[in-house]
């Protein structure tokens, strides 16, 4: 079925990951991409184990994608009256402030990958009954970890001058990056709307995933003052208009975080359906429905999605890696051994196998299922033999060893194994990956030949939005989705043997880094 570009509904979507930004038009009635733009974002490292990005170049990437998107749409004759709504998807955890009365940022992004609160990770377990780093997980479904953004929060009001005193003055406001942008979108100054999403909220350690709201107990744990919290909304809902851009006055009406976007984007709608999106991270959500599962395994129970104010909320369990597509970006981009991404499958395909080289890329510690943010990178098994064929192998195999960790302990939360993997994310486009997936985790590995899910999950949840009503989410009504199945081919044992060689190299690569007296921030000392 074939766009009417003169006359089908379109819904755009904002698409702001951890390495660029996106912009997509998709028609409402095939789901298919009209048209969209993407710009690379800038990672900053300004001390071992940093990871920043500036929240003015976000905003400025995510104007340009719009604009360059809006110009292509012209070229094609395509109506820009078409576009019924806007939705926004993003990189989680990842943390702004900002001041309300400039709009201007008060320190550059916290990126979830960023490892400087570990020390404030330790303080806070520290303080917690029986030192236990779950004592959260009942209401959050989170561990206390780096990743999540309250405490990133609290480093910024502990270090940073300017952040406190923008809090003492009532003058700041904080958010993950779906709450910059839509405030940005929509007025910044000038009336923005300073919201979130439920499925953004449930990843900051400070919302309760049962309540769904913000949760004043958890605020005090971590000394937050509540009224700098964006307000909670559901994932599809009128949350303000456009304001400046070739798209003013039409209506924002999506915002999922990146993950659960994915998730709604490959149709996983009913329990037990899973999916797992390959980007800089690797994240592996299987749909738990209406309730949520506690796990038992090490993974995160977070909210999937709430596709309406009047509906019931969507519950997922979910394994996340933190490097899957960053570990070839470090191969490219810090070690010279690929010139682009593209290259890795032809050095790995040169090799055939890792001859024995196992690869652990726990650049910011390691996250599900064991949550221990000491350990670092470790490269094993080198022989004279090993070559960077050998070693280009062995980091798409650590992408597929650490999904094969999380699925089993998916599998043995829910009792249920899964009979095959749906996937999606920029990596996916690697044939050799997809294969040696199928090949580690002995399931058929299913990708759509539409690899856009992120985008695309969040154009449906704007589309519809009530008031917007151009996108009908009903099962008899969701575009069919053409795929490719990669079915295992080597012998299970070998899957096993490999497997279990690679549970050997991760154990090396704990409890790595400690943090030493000389790096310890000034409240910890006192």
């Amino acid at each position: 079925m074939k766009a009417n570009a003169g006359t089908d509904p379109l819904v755009a979507a904002v698409d702001q990951g951890t390495s660029s930004t996106r912009f997509l038009v998709f028609n409402a009635r095939t789901a298919e991409v009209v048209s969209q733009h993407q710009v690379e974002i800038t990672q900053f490292f300004p001390k071992e184990g940093w990871v920043e990005e500036d929240p003015k170049e976000i905003i400025q990437s995510v104007y340009e994608c719009i604009e360059r998107t809006c110009e292509k749409l012209g070229q094609l004759n395509i109506d820009l009256s078409n576009i019924k709504a806007v939705g926004v998807t993003n990189q989680r955890e990842t943390t702004v402030v900002w001041d309300k009365g400039t709009g201007e940022p008060l320190y550059n992004a916290l990126v979830w990958l960023d490892l400087r609160t570990q020390s404030t990770v330790e303080r806070l377990i520290n303080k917690s009954p029986g030192k236990n780093k779950n004592h959260l997980k009942p209401k959050t479904g989170l561990p206390i970890s780096t990743y999540f953004s309250a405490v990133k929060l609290r480093w910024l009001l502990d270090n940073v001058e300017e952040v406190r005193r923008a809090v003492e003055e009532d003058r700041a406001m904080f958010g993950t990056v779906d709450s910059w942008i839509i405030w940005c979108l929509s007025g910044n100054t000038d009336g923005g709307v300073h919201i979130t999403d439920v499925s953004n909220a449930s990843r900051t350690l400070l919302f309760n995933i049962h309540t769904l709201d913000w949760d004043l107990e958890l605020c005090r744990y971590f000394d937050v003052p509540m009224d700098i919290l964006p307000k909670v909304r559901s994932s599809s809902e009128i949350y303000g208009c456009m304001k400046s851009s070739s798209l003013s006055g039409v209506p924002i009406s999506g915002c999922l975080g990146d993950q659960s976007a994915a998730l709604v984007g490959q149709m996983c709608f009913k329990e037990g359906h899973a999916k797992n999106t390959y980007g800089t991270g690797c994240f592996l959500l299987r749909n738990t429905g209406s309730k949520p599962v506690k796990s038992e395994h090490g993974l995160l129970t977070t909210v999937a999605y709430q596709l309406g104010r009047d509906q019931p909320a969507c519950y997922a369990l979910e394994g996340s890696v933190a490097i899957a597509g960053a570990v070839v970006r470090w191969l490219k981009d810090n070690m010279g051994i690929v010139k682009s991404t593209a290259e890795i499958e032809k050095l790995a395909a040169a090799a055939g196998s890792s001859y024995g080289c196992y690869f652990v890329p726990a650049f910011s510690g390691l996250y599900a299922p064991y949550w221990e943010p000491s350990a670092r990178g470790i490269i094993c098994g080198l022989t004279q033999f090993t070559n960077k064929n050998h070693l280009a192998f062995a980091a798409l195999e650590a992408v597929c060893f650490q999904t094969r960790e999380i699925l089993d302990a998916m599998n043995q939360d829910s009792g249920v194994p899964l009979d095959q993997l749906w996937v999606d994310g920029g990596m996916t486009s690697n044939r050799l990956l997809m294969q040696l997936q199928a090949d580690i985790l002995c399931i058929p590995v299913v990708r759509p030949t539409m690899a856009e899910s992120t985008a695309l999950g969040v154009a449906m949840a704007a589309g519809a939005a009530e008031g917007v009503n151009v996108w009908d989410l009903t099962a008899d009504h969701l575009p069919q989705v053409v795929s490719e199945t990669f079915e295992p081919q080597i012998n299970p044992n070998e899957s096993e043997f490999r497997f279990s060689r690679w549970k050997k190299a991760v154990q090396k690569a704990m409890n790595w880094e400690t943090i030493e007296p000389a790096s310890l921030s000034n409240d910890q000392k006192q």
